[in-house]
């Protein structure tokens, strides 16, 4: 997969250190059914995804993401779920802690194809047919299914982790989160 310019340069600064980058995930609806792709990469089978460029709006990078990968014209239309991806280290030792934005999704128009290699099969999935999605993308689809729920994200207790038994409460009202 293609690493971004500006990924590049920043490596070249600060080598192997962990980098935080934001990233989207674009859960696609089509009727009742979900754009699943699998990764070139390893295999996976998940949502479009990928890196939000310096200054792009993630709802753009969302929409920009399905053309480039799946050659389909989407419309972004809710944020779903906020949260940070547990560290990645990748095999040349680069490490990165991405913020993903994961955006819930309409389809517009175009057939799903693997459009720049980063995909090596890409197609339209019932939700009883996520057998080989792994459990933290079905959470994100399941998350995005509704057209109009709030997003969801961990923390914003403001205490520290030895108080956060306590940590629900604020104000008199329990704190939700996901």
């Amino acid at each position: 997969m293609a690493t971004p310019d500006f990924v590049l340069s920043l490596r070249e600064k600060i080598g192997h250190l962990p980098l935080p980058l934001v990233g989207v995930t674009a859960v696609v609806f089509k009727d009742e059914k979900v754009l699943l792709g699998r990764r070139a990469d390893n295999g996976a089978w998940q949502c479009v995804s990928g890196i939000v460029d310096p200054g792009e709006e993630p709802a753009d990078a969302a929409v920009r993401e399905c053309r480039e990968e799946a050659g389909v014209e989407v419309r972004a239309t809710r944020l779903a779920l906020v949260h940070q991806v547990p560290r990645v280290r990748y095999a040349n030792g680069d490490e990165v802690d991405y913020l993903d934005l994961v955006f819930r999704c309409d389809w517009v128009s175009g057939d799903p194809h693997p459009a720049d290699g980063e995909l090596t099969d890409v197609g339209w999935y019932g939700l009883g047919e996520l057998i080989d999605v792994e459990q933290p993308h079905v959470r994100k689809i399941a998350l995005a299914i509704a057209e109009d729920d709030p997003a969801v994200f961990h923390g914003g207790h403001g205490v520290t982790p030895s108080r956060e038994r306590t940590s629900h409460q604020h104000a008199g009202k329990t704190a939700e989160h996901g």
